[in-house]
């Protein structure tokens, strides 16, 4: 099964639009949804403990990690979102190398593409981190099928909580 992403954009799209309507937003907050996705790639990171060489403890269980890897996409669909890029999607020739990195290494090739963005927020450079982002999911065993639903679950839960006044 292949990921719907117009669908994913679409969804991001009505959240993104809830969110800016509920709390009176102006402008484009593309600097703080940068710092959100590095954020969100950091505790990513700590789920999958690949980097904690000096710790015995296993990684989060996979549930836990796959719901850190989707709060990602939430933030690189509304970056691409904010940049007018919702047709873009990940180039899936290039999304197939995981096999050529260490795990340690992709999360530095994603934080490498975020900073690159800030600098230079062309398609270009948002389709590289988006296919960046995929192959780290590719790297963390996760199929196209997680990927979507998982995405589906988060943003009813986003939903839930700007109900909730969150």
């Amino acid at each position: 099964m292949e990921i719907d992403w117009q669908k994913l954009f679409s969804m991001q799209r009505e959240l993104d639009e809830r969110i800016i309507v509920e709390h009176q937003l102006t402008g484009t907050y593309f600097l703080e949804r940068l710092l959100a996705l590095q954020v969100e790639v950091g505790e990513l990171a700590n789920e999958t403990r690949c980097f904690k060489y000096w710790s015995l403890k296993p990684p989060a269980e996979r549930s836990v990690i796959l719901e850190e890897y989707v709060d990602g996409i939430h933030f690189i669909l509304s970056i691409g979102l904010s940049l007018g890029l919702e047709t873009t999607i990940p180039n899936k020739r290039f999304v197939n190398k995981q096999n050529e990195t260490s795990m340690v290494k992709q999360f530095l090739v994603v934080n490498r593409c975020i900073s690159s963005l800030i600098m230079d927020n062309s398609s270009n450079a948002y389709e590289e981190l988006f296919t960046e982002y995929l192959t780290l999911g590719k790297m963390l065993g996760f199929h196209e099928a997680d990927i979507q639903t998982a995405y589906f679950e988060k943003n009813k839960i986003n939903h839930m909580r700007q109900d909730e006044g969150y």
